[in-house]
């Protein structure tokens, strides 16, 4: 699991400082989990290739979360992308979009389907064979979800060496790495557990931004390998994250300690601080495994 970090900070980019998007890759998928302004530059300056990204989820409608997705949809169209691409997002994200590319008479010559969230419930919203991707209802100024990727178990890794020694047919081999007990060629039945290994732990991220200290999130993440947790402001600043419904990075950390998390990302800084590392040490007060979102920075889990 890899996450690249192309914008971390909140409200309007700087010269070297870019609003909310991040890269997850995960079991063969590369999913942009927020657009904001300059996306696709940060995504040309990080050599990612845009043909792999497939689906974006989109936390809600405030500009630095968003602005950049209309440029990027349009730039997939001027390279003559051929594939489908899925945008997941609050109602009335299509509507945006398709204003915009209506009065420009720029259509794509791509498939692009809209997948508009209404529900204040946790719902599943992408599942396919290897990855499930489901809501977090956050508590904004405006309707916003975070995002929770989670891994389905694999299949077991089957020891060829033991399984021939054990007389078993190479045509069952595919069952033996999908969990069942099978007949060797005496007849006899072979437990799996003797010839294969349980999968690889399947991983999970949760990206929770934008919103306020919201408890109810904690049994969504319980156990998730790791947060990102918004920390817009210093405990100092409480009454602000309060005012405009973000969280500090003490709040964060509460969240983070009370599910169990693996490991806390912080990130969407306020730009009225100039050194972000009071943030790490601020969380470090509750919970120990603490990292800092910084732009062009990648992290493997």
């Amino acid at each position: 699991m890899k996450l690249t970090i192309l914008g971390c900070y909140s409200a309007t980019p700087r010269t070297l400082n870019n609003t909310t998007s991040q890269v997850l890759e995960i079991n063969n998928h590369m999913f942009l989990i927020d657009c904001g302004e300059g996306t696709q530059v940060q995504l040309r300056k990080h050599k990612i290739k845009f043909n792999r990204i497939k689906h974006i989820f989109i936390s809600h409608l405030h500009g630095d979360h968003f602005f950049g997705l209309v440029g990027l949809i349009s730039t997939f169209r001027l390279l003559t992308r051929e594939a489908d691409l899925h945008v997941y997002g609050p109602k009335g994200i299509k509507e945006v979009v398709i204003l915009q590319m209506k009065l420009a008479d720029s259509w794509t010559n791509y498939n692009l389907y809209f997948h508009e969230l209404t529900s204040n419930d946790s719902e599943l919203i992408f599942e396919d064979e290897k990855v499930e991707v489901y809501t977090i209802p956050l508590n904004h100024r405006v309707y916003t979800n975070g995002f929770l990727f989670k891994e389905k178990t694999g299949l077991r890794k089957l020891d060829v060496y033991a399984a021939e020694k054990a007389g078993i047919n190479q045509a069952y081999f595919r069952k033996l790495t999908q969990g069942f007990d099978v007949v060797n060629e005496k007849g006899v039945l072979i437990s799996n557990e003797l010839v294969t290994k349980a999968a690889a732990k399947p991983k999970s991220y949760a990206f929770c931004s934008d919103t306020m200290y919201k408890e109810d999130i904690i049994p969504l993440i319980q156990n998730t390998d790791v947060l990102y947790h918004e920390s817009t402001f210093l405990e100092q600043h409480r009454h602000l994250a309060k005012k405009t419904k973000h969280a500090t990075a003490k709040e964060a950390a509460s969240i983070a300690k009370q599910a169990n998390i693996g490991t806390l990302l912080l990130g969407h800084y306020s730009t009225r601080y100039n050194d972000i590392g009071k943030f790490k040490d601020e969380a470090k007060q509750l919970f120990d495994n603490v990292e800092l979102a910084e732009d062009g920075k990648s992290f493997k889990f």
